[in-house]
């Protein structure tokens, strides 16, 4: 977490297509930042709910407005994840900031050319990794993680499961073209983590899997994924799926295990089931005992450390670096995965 207190910053946003934003507008608006306006392309789903949360800020007709005002610093998009990377490249370009939701974009082509503006611009390009930044139980595991309360981590094991709600989804979470795939879209949150908690600056994709099991009449959606990888001396596994079922209370059982040479950490991020009520459950087990931590005081300092980035350019959220190989990454696993079930190569050509 920064030292420097720093100023609020004016922000936008331009893109409402997933639901991410809600979070992204409002940790800034609970750190005094206004926002300028926003815009979106149509009426995507997410923006009757957006509306709602937050009446006071307004719609602009035309994004140029957003990206030609020179008060505004800082732009957040959670437009369709192919769309991103031009968008960010865009406001960079005009001298903003970007927070992006993940998957910060889809294509290898198109973080070479965010890669190379961002060098062009010296702007900053951020990829807000939810299930790191916005899970306080995150926070509270790495710290313990980094005052080596199990030692050396030689494994990390990420599950991302996920409720489809069909109802709920547009056309274009059904196209791989628009949102990059399983291991793109949903796995980049645990490469992320593998590399954090590794402290690896790199991985090899050992092996990678996409496949569609459970929905043979959407042969573009990839409802299963899997990887494994190997970096920093430590290895990692990831799964990621749409079959959270329907009598879970929450929309998905995501966890993380932490494997030490001293002891280990779980976590289950929203729902401990059957059990404790709320979210950000840690288990600790050490060569002492075996702790429970409620960490729902832990924090997300992502949100204070990149307004102290904006105003000095420091790098406390993330590097630049590490937030490119997450997506390089991701990009990669998903341009190498088998594919299983009913999908076909034809389909996500």
């Amino acid at each position: 977490m920064s030292e420097l207190v720093a100023p609020p910053v004016r922000f936008a946003v331009i893109g409402l297509d997933h639901r991410h934003i809600y979070e992204m507008v409002g940790r800034l608006l609970e750190l005094n930042c206004p926002c300028v306006g926003w815009w979106t392309d149509g009426e995507p789903q997410p923006l009757q709910g957006f509306v709602k949360r937050f009446p006071n800020i307004p719609r602009v007709a035309d994004k140029r407005a957003l990206l030609e005002d020179p008060s505004v610093q800082l732009i957040l998009s959670a437009a369709i994840p192919a769309d991103r990377a031009a968008l960010s490249i865009d406001a960079m370009r005009h001298g903003k900031d970007v927070m992006v939701d993940k998957p910060g974009c889809t294509t290898a082509a198109q973080l070479a050319d965010i890669r190379r503006v961002v060098a062009e611009t010296g702007r900053i390009w951020s990829v807000n990794y939810s299930e790191r930044f916005e899970v306080a139980a995150v926070t509270r595991a790495l710290e313990l993680v980094r005052a080596g309360a199990i030692g050396r981590v030689i494994q990390t094991l990420g599950i991302g499961p996920h409720r489809l709600n069909r109802e709920l989804r547009p056309a274009w979470f059904f196209d791989p073209t628009c949102y990059g795939g399983a291991l793109c879209d949903i796995g980049c949150h645990q490469i992320e983590q593998f590399l954090t908690f590794t402290g690896a600056a790199d991985a090899e994709i050992v092996s990678a899997t996409v496949g569609n099991f459970a929905n043979p009449d959407d042969p573009g959606l990839e409802d299963f994924g899997e990887m494994l990888l190997r970096g920093g001396n430590a290895q990692g596994y990831v799964r990621v799926d749409w079959y959270t079922p329907a009598g879970l209370a929450n929309w998905g059982d995501g966890r993380l295990f932490v494997l030490g040479t001293e002891g280990t950490i779980e976590i289950r991020k929203y729902v401990d089931i059957a059990g404790r009520p709320g979210i950000d459950h840690l288990f600790l087990v050490d060569g002492k005992e075996t702790r429970y931590i409620d960490c729902r005081d832990a924090g997300r300092p992502y949100y204070a450390d990149i307004l102290a980035d904006i105003a000095d350019r420091g790098e406390r959220t993330m590097t630049q670096a590490h937030c490119f190989k997450v997506m390089e990454l991701a990009i990669h696993a998903q341009s190498i995965a088998t594919r299983v079930g009913n999908l076909t190569k034809e389909v996500l050509k």
